[in-house]
């Protein structure tokens, strides 16, 4: 493998500030910022706006969408394909 090919792999740590979560990870993502970690030892930091803690997939709390009572409002709206128009 060719050296000063790749970028540098290093313990990065990920914040979630919306919930109040961070973890720390291997990234190649580079930031100024640094935070000071459970270990004691300082990383990197980088604020996300989202994480598996705040998604509101993994939280449970994502909406579901009523595809039926859509297509029902369009066929009421607009009639139905087989109303028997030409066209």
């Amino acid at each position: 493998m060719r050296q000063d090919k790749h970028p540098n792999y290093h313990p990065v740590v990920f914040r979630d500030r919306a919930a109040g979560y961070a973890f720390l990870t291997k990234s190649t993502a580079r930031s100024e910022q640094t935070i000071e970690w459970d270990d004691g030892h300082s990383y990197p930091v980088i604020d996300v706006e989202i994480s598996s803690e705040s998604h509101p997939f993994y939280t449970g709390k994502a909406r579901t969408v009523d595809t039926e009572g859509r297509i029902a409002r369009f066929e009421r709206r607009y009639g139905t394909a087989d109303a028997g128009e030409p066209g």
